[in-house]
């Protein structure tokens, strides 16, 4: 029955996967109907009548009268709707919004997860996920067999207990559709459980007792963690002992960059897939089609209408974003978006760079605010990933989560960055460890290597190594472990890696 029900998805994934054919032949007109579609949903919405969506008939009347907004332009909006009042960025009553903080920041955003953007955003993305794994892979047996997906917890919103607030991974479990739950472990009360430790240890000990697990899904940061117990739990050497059948990692979140190796070890097979997608509080943007390259089909008919923001015009207080026909390759954006959750011409915060426009495929790059430039250097977050990697391939190091930031002028005689690096197993000599990683951003980095030349500018980066368990105690004590909270990767001040040192010291 069961290989039955795969080969019946099988099926729809052929018939679905015209549809993503469709839109990449065909961006822009795909595109264009989406937007058209979303005004006229929305003239009649307190957003609608104030920036008159009755009116709006061409793409320069749209980018003219709706300002490109940040969160703290719509939060007003956000409040309303989630006291209950219908009507406001979106039709109708919103009862679920995404919880997000981003990285570790104490400020929590709260973004609107409507009915259309859960079924045809989010839900969308996840079959055209699956779509495109099973074009890749003849033995998909997605539908045959289990599968894990780590997702965080839902609560209510104590001013009006109606709404529905969490992780938007949790508001997808909740939601997911009655054909893909008999395929699908923890139980429900083990996935929403609102402490993650104890959801971690309670879905370690159900994932040991379940061979027959082909694929696993979570950021890569907490998923090391729930594979390493599962090995502890079962005395195992590597995860294709415990789960013979294990076929795919679906992962997003961070970079999957630095942790390549760690899960080599986990799955040591030529045979095994790795997918990532990126699926935001604010959407299901892209997921990876091809699995011989490192980028991502770019999503464009699941509600969300798309343009972009170059580097220059990121921090002006009137920015001029361009259309999807107008990107160019190897160029850093920032997206702009709007979309079927309400979210209008809003800037997420994330920094994409596109590496084929036919059809549209992206990297993300890094976050508008998590990059190092304090001497002109503009070190992104993929710069440093990378560069982590390369290094750790190297040295037989691998790493559990590091951060950097700048050290200034005023501090030492030279500007420098300071990383701290939390080890899983350090390398054998650190000094040659920072020196190779020094030498990797700089092969890596036009900018910095400059900057770096004769050590006339920055000096060589200072290395910092952490004792272990210090980011997860670090997010604990700010209530922020587990989810999707991140420890940031890059600042350009020092009030995290600051903050940390301190909360190392004590």
């Amino acid at each position: 029955m069961r290989k039955m029900i795969n080969q019946l998805f099988r099926l729809y994934y052929k018939q679905r996967y015209k549809t993503i054919e469709h839109y990449m032949q065909h961006p822009h007109d795909v595109q264009q109907a989406l937007l058209t579609q979303l005004i006229e949903a929305t003239r009649h919405t307190v957003w609608g009548k104030k920036y008159d969506h009755r009116s709006i008939h061409n793409l320069p009347t749209f980018m003219d009268r709706i300002p490109i907004s940040q969160y703290e332009d719509i939060q007003p909006y956000i409040k309303r709707m989630m006291m209950g009042e219908k009507d406001v960025l979106w039709s109708g009553q919103v009862r679920w919004f995404a919880k997000s903080s981003g990285t570790t920041d104490g400020k929590s955003k709260y973004i609107p997860v409507t009915s259309q953007s859960r079924k045809y955003c989010h839900i969308r993305g996840t079959w055209d996920t699956m779509t495109l794994f099973y074009r890749h892979r003849s033995d998909a047996r997605q539908f045959e067999c289990k599968s894990i997906v780590m997702g965080g917890t839902v609560e209510r919103y104590a001013p009006y207990p109606k709404t529905m607030i969490g992780d938007v991974s949790a508001i997808m479990i909740s939601h997911m559709p009655f054909v893909g739950r008999p395929f699908y472990i923890p139980d429900f009360k083990t996935a929403l459980l609102p402490d993650w430790e104890e959801k971690l240890e309670r879905l370690a000990r159900i994932a040991a007792d379940t061979p027959n697990v082909v694929m696993i899904g979570g950021v890569p940061t907490w998923t090391v963690v729930l594979l390493r117990r599962i090995l502890e739990l079962t005395g195992k050497d590597n995860m294709l002992e415990v789960w013979p059948e294990a076929q795919l990692y679906v992962h997003g979140g961070v970079s999957f960059v630095p942790y390549r190796e760690q899960f080599r070890n986990f799955f040591p097979s030529n045979d095994f897939t790795y997918q990532e997608t990126y699926n935001a509080s604010e959407g299901f943007f892209a997921v990876r089609d091809d699995f011989s390259s490192n980028d991502m089909l770019l999503l464009l008919d699941n509600g969300i209408y798309y343009e972009f923001l170059p580097v220059e015009e990121w921090y002006k207080e009137n920015p001029k974003a361009i259309p999807l026909s107008e990107v160019e390759i190897g160029v850093n954006y920032a997206m702009v978006i709007s979309t079927n959750a309400g979210l209008w011409r809003y800037v997420p915060g994330d920094t994409v760079m596109f590496t084929s426009t036919y059809p549209y495929k992206i990297q993300i790059t890094g976050r508008t605010k998590q990059f190092v430039n304090a001497f002109g250097e503009e070190v992104m977050v993929d710069n440093t990933d990378k560069a982590l990697a390369k290094t750790c391939l190297a040295t037989q190091a691998t790493v559990v989560d590091y951060t950097v930031a700048p050290i200034y002028f005023q501090q030492e005689d030279r500007g420098r960055h300071e990383w701290l690096i939390e080890f899983e197993h350090p390398p054998v000599d650190l000094e040659y460890f920072s020196k190779l990683l020094d030498q990797n951003l700089q092969a890596i980095n036009s900018d910095y290597e400059a900057k770096r030349y004769k050590s006339i500018a920055l000096a060589r980066l200072k290395l910092t190594v952490l004792p272990t368990g210090t980011f997860k105690e670090w997010l604990r004590a700010k209530g922020k472990l587990g989810g999707q909270h991140k420890v940031p990767r890059l600042a350009n001040d020092r009030k995290y890696i600051d903050e940390i040192l301190s909360f190392t010291a004590t």
